[in-house]
């Protein structure tokens, strides 16, 4: 589970691990804005301001790994 990552110039590889169904909206709405489509889903992103923020908020649904 992704727990407190920080603003950097790294990149970020977000994977999708649980489902949003049963979740709130607003968590079901993050993994959407962050690219995320279904269990397995794998996007890269900056871990800018509001990419951390958004992985902070649905951390027990994704997993986070520094990208190579």
């Amino acid at each position: 589970m992704a727990k407190n990552v920080l603003v950097s110039d790294a990149q970020l590889e977000i994977t999708q691990i649980k489902s949003a169904i049963g979740g709130k909206q607003n968590q079901r709405d993050t993994l959407r804005s962050l690219g995320l489509k279904r269990i397995g889903h794998t996007v890269v992103r900056t871990a800018d301001a509001v990419t951390v923020g958004m992985v902070n908020t649905v951390p027990h649904l994704i997993k986070v790994e520094e990208a190579k």
